[in-house]
């Protein structure tokens, strides 16, 4: 069993920046893949970004250019850096791993950006 534990999370004007974490109770080295989603009210999940096992990186085309994720081996932790914030990237956002053919997910961390 995994665990996953998002922080970072808060409250943000618009253009303003912010870095998540996820810490995992597992070498992220052992994952697949890691990688943030994120869902707004009334919204699906939604990938935002991906980082797979050999460090190659996959970005939700309305993100791309403004968010950043980056893996820590060492810390077992996955980041992503967020900037250029946009009222519509409000959402509670969720760390997933892959290992083998099993899912993880964190309890999720609430971004809120301001108009």
């Amino acid at each position: 069993q995994v665990q996953l534990v998002e922080s970072g999370g808060g409250l943000v004007q618009a253009g303003g920046s912010l870095r998540l974490s996820c810490a995992a109770s597992a070498s992220v080295s052992s994952m697949q893949a890691m990688s943030w989603y994120r869902q707004a009210p009334g919204k699906q999940r939604e990938l935002v970004a991906r980082i797979i096992d050999g460090g190659s990186t996959d970005y939700a085309h309305s993100v791309k250019g403004r968010i950043t994720i980056s893996r820590d081996n060492a810390k077992n932790t996955v980041s992503l850096q967020m900037n250029s914030l946009k009222p519509e990237d409000t959402a509670v956002y969720y760390c997933h791993a892959l290992r083998g053919w099993i899912v993880y997910w964190g309890q999720g961390t609430q971004v809120t950006v301001s108009s």
